[in-house]
């Protein structure tokens, strides 16, 4: 057996950092979003959670290390939104009227991007992603734990706002129901547009092209504008109950924003994007009459050419 390369040997260093970080994070958010939370053995429930979708994805992890697989990497995280919420209804002390509705757009949520997720998987047979990393038991494990600090980070505001002591309580009021307005329309246009994708991709005529129909005629990005949407939607109907510390929940939408826009969504699409098409006439069009990500309520005009 070769002993690692000085290139793996860094890269391994960098990918504990990034577990003890990740570690840390969620330890942090724990803390301060389990202030006036209901408790289960002494210990806060939102805490317990948070520690939870660690273990989760760390127990996970395990088989994935020694099967060298991604295939249910995206279905873990998935379950891990649905599991936890469901668990965390039933174990608060008489949860309420919107603890329910919380518990129930998170499981909704959850059941549709793991089916979607699953099913593309194993269409693809494999995820891209992990070709270079899943050969290293520390480089993969960092992915998993990752991955429990974005479930819990993304889910935060549900999380907390169920889990609140029913001290601390609110009754349902008009914010909530604009909460739930705008939760159901970030589904809805994050559903069609993932449909409409798919029904692209499934013809065989577009084979090598970029989809700029439907949705993706006023958005680069819509089924990721949804996905924003739906998740402001989960904090403005926790908002009512949080106190104090609790308004860490605020880190829900903006780190799925920052995710999607800065990270892992957005920018890595484009690059691909202008890869394959960048030198494509139509696609330079698209590209400079169509938003990134939120949709124009118009049909941008075709530009005429010059006389």
């Amino acid at each position: 057996m070769s002993s690692p390369t000085p290139t793996e040997t860094k890269s391994s260093r960098a990918s504990l950092v990034a577990i003890v970080v990740a570690l840390v994070i969620g330890a942090l958010v724990a803390l301060a979003g389990s202030q006036n939370g209901a408790m289960l053995g002494g210990i806060p429930l939102f805490a317990l959670a948070v520690a939870a979708s660690y273990g989760i994805q760390i127990l996970a992890f395990i088989p994935a290390v020694i099967l060298r697989t991604e295939r249910f990497f995206d279905l873990t995280g998935s379950l891990t939104f649905l599991a936890i919420s469901v668990a965390l209804v039933l174990l608060t002390p008489l949860p309420d009227a919107r603890s329910w509705i919380l518990a129930v757009m998170v499981a909704l949520w959850a059941v549709r991007l793991g089916s979607f997720l699953a099913t593309r998987v194993h269409r693809a047979g494999s995820d891209g992603r992990f070709d270079e990393i899943k050969g290293s038991p520390v480089r993969f494990l960092q992915v998993w734990v990752i991955q429990g600090a974005w479930v819990s980070i993304t889910a935060a505001a549900a999380w907390i706002a169920i889990s609140t002591d029913a001290a601390n309580r609110a009754p349902i009021g008009w914010l909530t129901v604009v909460g739930i307005v705008v939760w159901v329309l970030g589904m809805v246009i994050e559903i069609v547009a993932d449909a409409q994708k798919s029904a692209f991709r499934a013809d065989p005529k577009n084979k090598d092209e970029f989809i700029r129909t439907g949705l993706w005629s006023r958005s680069r990005h819509p089924n990721y504008f949804g996905e924003i949407v739906i998740w402001v939607g989960v904090f403005v109907t926790a908002a009512p109950v949080l106190t104090g510390w609790q308004w860490v929940a605020v880190l829900s939408p903006l780190f799925v924003i920052l995710l999607l826009t800065r990270v892992s969504g957005i920018p890595l699409l484009e690059a691909r994007a202008e890869k394959k098409w960048g030198d494509r006439a139509d696609y330079i069009e698209y590209r400079d009459s169509t938003p990134a990500l939120i949709p124009r309520l118009t049909r941008p005009t075709v530009r005429q050419a010059a006389a």
